[in-house]
């Protein structure tokens, strides 16, 4: 297998690149990547620590991140499984990467930069929900704000209905459990996970 082995031949691969993908990237949000962040339900969360990489899925009913001003965003960590990988590399390292998602849009954001754990009461009681709000909340502080190419949801074709699967063809969340767990209680978990979920969705 022939594989690339420095930068030099991975340039002289793929070759320059254009003016938009050099000036789309920004310190701080403009007015319309606000707009588009705001637009936004969905992000991947990246992470790095001394483990390796994480990336977890964020979502929220609006916006999945709150604006607090054009260099800082904030993301409440709603519930979840308690595995805190994430959260457990952003006290270790800071950088993160996070990838926005916009339904029905074919272009994404990017947000680097660094981010803090903050478990201050006012902060975290400002995101209630059903009289519940996060136990912490990751503040982002912009290294560099961009969109990214269409190609790859357009290629995917994300938002097409047509592509969208019937859940009842995949392996369930208690399949996927036992597969990795032989004696786990499949059944009993996909019975009762409808009903845990919405009870523990904030």
């Amino acid at each position: 297998m022939s594989v690339i082995t420095s930068v030099e031949e991975l340039n002289a691969l793929y070759g320059g690149v254009s003016e938009a993908s050099v000036a789309k990237v920004t310190k701080t949000l403009t007015a319309e990547y606000r707009l588009m962040i705001e637009a936004s339900p969905f992000c991947a969360l990246a992470t790095v620590g001394p483990e390796g990489l994480d990336c977890s899925p964020r979502g929220d009913d609006d916006c999945v991140v709150r604006i607090a001003d054009d260099s800082t965003v904030l993301l409440p960590d709603w519930r979840g499984n308690n595995r805190v990988d994430s959260l457990a590399n952003i006290v270790r390292d800071p950088r993160v990467a996070l990838m926005f998602l916009i339904p029905g849009s074919n272009t994404t954001m990017r947000i680097n930069g660094t981010a803090v754990l903050s478990i201050d009461p006012a902060l975290t009681d400002s995101f209630e929900v059903d009289g519940k709000h996060p136990r912490s909340v990751i503040v982002v502080t912009i290294g560099e704000v961009y969109f990214q190419c269409a190609r790859a949801v357009m290629r995917a074709q994300l938002w097409n209905p047509k592509r969208f699967l019937d859940p009842a063809l995949l392996p369930t969340p208690g399949t996927l459990l036992k597969a990795a767990k032989a004696d786990f209680d499949r059944d009993t978990y996909d019975r009762e996970w409808p009903e845990r979920a919405a009870k523990t969705m904030w």
